[in-house]
């Protein structure tokens, strides 16, 4: 049975910052249990690998909520955050957390730009010490994933020099071109880290990417791409040749294909394309190939190799599939 249970992370002079971590479960029917709703962790199979998933900008939480469960399903433990912050004057969103100085061109992979990921990480070694979950957490074996922005910032921060126990990161509707407005030239892609597994997901019919064009110099002469950002995100932005950096297209989705329940009242998914397919034949394509990554790139489960493989040459899910 997967459950979940909630924290506060005190943040300091700014706003705390609430975790939902979704753990394996056993139910044994006990009065505690039936009065509190908190069922103790499964330990058979502990201490289980982490995944921690960022958001996107102003996507809550429970949108992410059937992922984490796929991948407790899977053999992790998943955490979801959100952090709501000024970060920009007068905008207030709940954020993955981004230190947009750390992206200038002066800055930019010299210092961490994930302003919420050592709070995280420091919060689950907490919980590895006492409570619920004590002594079942790998915090060796980090999968770091994330949706939209939340994905670009996990994959321009896939350093374990920075981050120790990150083993891989995932990434859906993310790219590493760079906006003009810190100062970089017109359809500039950002090198991404060469030091960890990514896999990086997107959908033939986003909008949201192909609306945003403007960000990064393209002057909307050019007809709109959904695509063309992650193509080139992976061609030139990723410096990883192990063959195990994955670029795939999910055939009929969108930007807002990982986010359900859909919320239309936050975010940007007016700007979103129709889903061409079944949204939750496109969810189980997405969950089959994140979960299939995290089990051969940090819970080192060979057999997950075959599934990866079976996924990226079945051209009715994806459109687009590459190794490097």
């Amino acid at each position: 049975m997967v459950r979940a249970l909630f924290r506060s992370v005190d943040m300091g002079d700014q706003p705390a910052l609430s975790l939902k971590v979704y753990y394996p479960a056993l139910y044994s029917g006990t009065e505690l249990e039936r009065n509190t709703g908190m069922l103790p962790v499964a330990t058979a199979d502990a201490p289980y690998p982490l995944a921690v998933i960022m958001p996107g900008i102003n996507v809550s939480q429970e949108s992410y909520g059937w992922l984490a469960r796929a991948l407790v399903n899977a053999g992790f433990v998943a955490v979801i955050y959100g952090w709501i912050l000024e970060e920009m004057p007068g905008l207030v969103s709940l954020t993955p957390g981004l230190d947009i100085q750390a992206l200038t061109p002066e800055q930019y992979g010299k210092t961490p730009s994930a302003t919420a990921l050592n709070a995280v990480i420091n919060d689950l070694k907490l919980q590895n010490e006492s409570g619920p979950l004590a002594g079942t957490l790998n915090l060796d074996r980090i999968v770091l994933g994330g949706h939209s922005a939340g994905g670009s910032v996990a994959l321009m921060n896939a350093r374990p020099d920075w981050f120790p126990g990150l083993r891989a990161v995932f990434a859906y509707g993310s790219h590493s071109k760079a906006s003009t407005m810190l100062g970089y030239a017109a359809e500039t892609v950002l090198p991404l880290p060469d030091a960890l597994p990514l896999l990086i997901m997107g959908g033939s019919e986003d909008g949201v990417i192909a609306a945003s064009a403007f960000r990064y110099g393209n002057n909307g002469s050019q007809q709109p791409d959904a695509i063309g950002p992650l193509q080139r995100s992976f061609d030139e932005g990723v410096q990883r040749n192990n063959n195990d950096c994955i670029l795939a297209i999910v055939s009929g989705a969108n930007h807002f294909a990982p986010c359900w329940p859909a919320d239309p009242a936050t975010g940007r998914p007016f700007l979103d394309w129709p889903s061409q397919r079944d949204e939750a034949e496109i969810r189980q394509d997405i969950a089959d190939l994140v979960c299939a990554f995290a089990r051969r790139y940090v819970a080192d489960q060979a057999d997950a190799e075959e599934q990866i493989e079976r996924a990226l040459n079945d051209t009715q899910r994806y459109v687009v599939s590459q190794r490097k």
